[in-house]
């Protein structure tokens, strides 16, 4: 029986990105903007995103979405002036497990890269394919160490990486949490009975941990969620992290 190295395993190309959300805990500090699109250094916050994923490894984006769609349009001039990217755009809200199916319809490869457009995540790409290879996983989440924390649940492993229990936010001395970046299965997900509508964390991820193969992956990267004003502040002073 012959076994694939990790030298020969696919790294993802395709990267579905989240970025049709009504952002309503960021509208006193950006009314106008979809959240995803709010300025830092100059620029989208979503194009610090775009830029290291390319980096990465990355050659197509799948962008979701919904609210201010026509927000992005000088964004795609702008980053995107050769293509690269398409766009998968909500009539109504889907939820963000209803948009990730939509988009996945327009992806062609077996395992696709899922990203939320207000957090930057700075993962180890090659890492997270290979370990979701190595894992035949469903999906693979990647997981940021913190400490002193509130604003996050935590993310429970056993000894084989795979999810065993997400905890509710509360005050955590120490913990993973969820840092919103995923491998999944795309063909396998889309085999899944799911409603037109869903949360992708509360109805897929949380559900079936017995049955679904869901892993979890460790990454110290630099992490940062912009959904609220107070870290939108802090992102202004980070921009150096971002590149």
């Amino acid at each position: 029986m012959s076994s694939i190295g990790p030298t020969t395993r696919p790294v993802i190309r395709e990267a579905i990105i989240l970025a049709g959300g009504l952002g309503t805990r960021l509208r006193s500090a950006v009314p106008d903007l979809p959240k995803c699109m709010a300025p830092a250094g100059g620029r989208p916050f979503i194009a610090y995103i775009t830029d290291f994923y390319r980096r990465a490894g990355i050659e197509r984006f799948i962008f979701a979405l919904g609210y201010k769609s026509a927000a992005f349009d000088a964004f795609f001039e702008q980053e995107f002036p050769h293509g690269g990217y398409t766009v998968s755009l909500e009539d109504t809200p889907l939820g963000t497990g209803g948009a990730i199916r939509q988009a996945c319809t327009l992806a062609s490869d077996p395992a696709v890269l899922i990203l939320n457009g207000d957090t930057f995540f700075g993962i180890d790409l090659s890492a997270l394919s290979s370990f979701h290879a190595a894992h035949h996983a469903d999906c693979s989440l990647c997981l940021k160490p913190m400490r002193d924390f509130d604003r996050f649940g935590v993310v429970e492993l056993d000894g084989d990486a795979r999810v065993r229990q997400f905890r509710e936010k509360q005050a955590y001395r120490a913990g993973l949490i969820n840092g919103g970046v995923y491998a999944l299965d795309r063909e396998g997900f889309l085999q899944e009975d799911l409603p037109a509508v869903f949360s992708f964390e509360k109805d897929y991820l949380e559900k079936k941990l017995e049955t679904r193969r869901i892993f979890g992956l460790q990454q110290d990267g630099f992490f940062i969620d912009i959904g609220i004003p107070e870290d939108y502040r802090r992102v202004q002073t980070s921009i150096n992290q971002l590149l």
